[in-house]
């Protein structure tokens, strides 16, 4: 009797040291990781440095790891009683941008949605509706966009319309093909325990299909801040993608250079929390 009782608490104190050393293994992994990065990260700078003291191209043409440091100082505080970048510190003009980027994603993300699950779950929408997807996913977002300028005007909405536009292809792509993929045992099980119609969408179909859908919605946020730059381009200051279009009119490639990473760095913070919130919702996603 001791030794079937004694049983459970060894495979305890062999379970609990498993695991420590697992997280362990991980958080030294993680560690490794950020370390190849800043590494990687310095010697990009270094060889940018290298090649700007080479004197290859105009300063023009190629600025400094300096230079564009100082536009940052530059372009995030007022001097000689000139705020920021034409009125506007850097702060301002991602903040819009990214306001724009977040209507004109929601919008297309949701419009997408609904259009993929009508799509999986209806064959006639998918014959009628699934080239005229991949007709607008083809298209460049410059393509529309002076469109978009004629029926709306030039202030705020051909923007966002220009950004919904683009992130509704890869939701609705991501989400047909996820629910035409749902596992049928699942479907055939939901049915003979009574479940009918919508019931089996929403109960069983849906949550098979949230790995898909999150993935589409991550390429559909990466598609429209790709697509800043082209919804900037009339009117589109204060923005991001206005003052790079500005900058460069001026030929202050320091500005439009600090406009690319202020892009790429906040596109890189927004995917960081659609990852997390991905595992939040599919914390099932990549095991078994």
């Amino acid at each position: 009797m001791s030794a079937l009782l004694s049983a459970p608490a060894s495979e305890t104190a062999t379970v609990e040291p498993a695991t420590v050393a697992a997280r362990r293994r991980r958080g030294s992994g993680r560690w490794h990781r950020v370390g190849v990065r800043v590494l990687a990260t310095a010697a990009l700078l270094g060889l940018w440095q290298l090649l700007y003291s080479l004197r290859i191209w105009s300063p023009v043409l190629l600025p400094s790891p300096r230079a564009v440091w100082d536009a940052l100082i530059r372009t995030s505080t007022t001097h000689d009683g000139t705020v920021g970048y034409q009125g506007h510190l850097l702060i301002e003009h991602l903040g819009i941008s990214l306001q724009r980027i977040a209507l004109g994603s929601v919008l297309g993300i949701a419009a997408g949605l609904a259009v993929g699950l009508l799509m999986g779950t209806l064959p006639w929408v998918r014959v009628v509706v699934e080239p005229w997807v991949t007709f607008v996913r083809a298209l460049p977002p410059l393509a529309y966009f002076s469109l978009l300028i004629i029926w709306f005007g030039i202030d705020e909405s051909p923007k966002v319309w220009l950004l919904a536009i683009a992130a509704m292809p890869p939701v609705a792509v991501a989400t047909a093909a996820a629910v035409v993929g749902a596992p049928t045992a699942l479907v055939e099980a939901a049915r003979a325990m009574g479940a009918r119609g919508w019931q089996v969408t929403t109960t069983v179909v849906l949550p098979a299909a949230l790995p898909e859908i999150a993935t589409g919605i991550r390429l559909a946020v990466g598609i429209a801040y790709s697509s800043l730059v082209a919804a900037e381009t009339v009117n589109g200051m204060p923005g991001i993608g206005g003052m790079i279009r500005d900058a460069q009119t001026y030929l202050q490639s320091d500005v439009v250079i600090l406009g690319l990473f202020a892009i790429g760095l906040s596109g890189l913070a927004i995917d960081g929390v659609l990852r997390a919130i991905e595992r939040r919702l599919v914390p099932w996603r990549g095991r078994g």
